[in-house]
């Protein structure tokens, strides 16, 4: 598995660590031209990870059927380790990306032996849950701290994970709550749903039904499908025969041939309800034919000033979603081996919880290396909301983003509901 790692500019850049004149090469993986990392044709870095490294590892999607959330991920984490660097974060950094597949491939393990062979101190990924359960056991028996921008699935809460996984996404508990309420909202008493059968999808289905119940709807029919399938013309046969009013469908890739389906068999779009796997501004579908759907996504929606900030990075971005979350990983691990001290994965898994919560709140970079540096203890708010950890590595609490579409295809802003898991 090729390593995807350039040298940001043309000469090293270097940092002076805490009370030392340390220094080393900032290795940076750049997003080409679409927001695919280029391969260096190397198996990871010129140099292996010192003490004074801080070795950032990413296994995101650069293909497969999450590839349209790699971008803004890979961009994320790139203006991370570029903004900590401006702010003159003492320990080297270096970034390597590694794509993640999907499900159907073993792409994401090999990534993850590459970059622990290599000694990584954390790995940012993966984006789906089901993949980030191909990997997880191989990350914490190598003792490497994961930090997942977007899993979501409730099965990572209680996992024995020995304090390695963390996640600035929040549990679908969350996001299957203000679904189903939404639907509820907007009129559906009956719904249905298609849905990725792994754990991601049918982790969400089964808090949006708690959620549609307790307001007072009704589940009429839900249809599972498998990653990769490619005629779902039975699934949404059995899902319509009941004539729901609404229609949530969980899926990622495969929603490109779902919802064609739902419109050949009449199904109004303002009925569609579309999750943070699958909105996206990318599908190529004739004009109209997502007028009025709706979507959920954890997460505060990246702002004007952000956004300006990735597209530096990565012109050609077209969406955003776990930019925030992307960026907010790699700045609480950076934080996080400051306050202990050293860059290593379990200084960084012994300190994230403490940098999230607790001490004086901070939300530049800058700021909170200073507080760091006058023995101050900090609470990290990032970009995409307050991120306070469990002793699970959950955010406690988080924004839900709640979009629709209009007839050119495109998502827009609606609001975002807040919510906590101590509810």
């Amino acid at each position: 598995m090729q390593s995807f790692l350039r040298t940001k500019g043309h000469s090293p850049r270097r940092y002076a660590a805490l009370g030392a004149a340390t220094a080393g090469v900032l290795l940076l993986a750049a997003c080409a031209g679409g927001g695919t990392p280029a391969p260096s044709g190397s198996n990871g870095p010129d140099e292996g990870a010192s003490d004074d490294t801080l070795y950032v590892g990413t296994v995101l999607p650069q293909t497969g059927n999450l590839a349209f959330l790699g971008p803004p991920e890979f961009a994320a984490v790139d203006l991370a380790a570029q903004e900590l660097e401006a702010a003159d974060y003492p320990y080297t950094i270096e970034v390597d990306h590694q794509d993640s597949g999907d499900t159907q491939t073993d792409i994401a393990t090999q990534s993850v032996g590459t970059l622990v062979s290599a000694g990584a101190d954390v790995i940012i990924g993966a984006a789906s849950s089901g993949v980030s359960f191909t990997f997880i056991d191989q990350v914490i028996d190598a003792g490497v701290v994961q930090i997942s921008p977007a899993n979501t699935s409730p099965d990572f809460t209680d996992y024995e994970d020995d304090g390695y996984y963390w996640r600035t996404a929040p549990s679908d508990v969350l996001q299957g709550r203000v679904l189903g309420n939404l639907m509820v909202a907007n009129g559906a008493a009956s719904v249905g749903f298609i849905t990725i059968n792994d754990p991601y999808g049918t982790g969400l289905q089964e808090n949006a039904t708690a959620a549609i119940e307790a307001a007072g709807g009704t589940v009429t029919h839900s249809e599972l499908y498998n990653p990769g399938d490619t005629n779902l013309a039975t699934q949404v046969a059995a899902v319509m025969a009941d004539s729901p009013d609404a229609i949530g469908i969980l899926a990622f890739a495969e929603t490109a041939q779902i919802v064609p389906e739902l419109v050949t068999q009449g199904f109004d779009p303002a009925g569609m309800y579309f999750v943070d796997g699958n909105l996206s501004n990318s599908y190529n579908f004739p004009e109209g034919t997502l007028d009025g759907a709706m979507g959920t996504l954890p997460g505060n929606p990246a702002d004007e000033t952000f956004r300006e900030r990735l597209l530096e990075v990565d012109p050609e971005l077209e969406d955003y979603s776990y930019a925030p979350e992307s960026y907010d990983a790699v700045v609480l691990a950076a934080l996080a081996a400051v306050q202990g001290g050293s860059p290593d994965s379990d200084t960084i898994r012994d300190n994230m919880q403490s940098v999230s919560e607790g001490g004086t709140k901070c939300t530049a970079v800058a700021d909170c290396l200073q507080l760091l540096a006058d023995g101050e203890d900090i609470d990290y708010d990032g970009v995409s909301g307050p991120i306070t950890f469990s002793d699970q590595g959950d955010p406690t609490e988080a924004y839900i983003g709640i979009y629709q579409y209009g007839a050119d295809n495109q998502y827009t802003f609606v609001r975002t509901e807040f919510g906590s898991l101590n509810e």
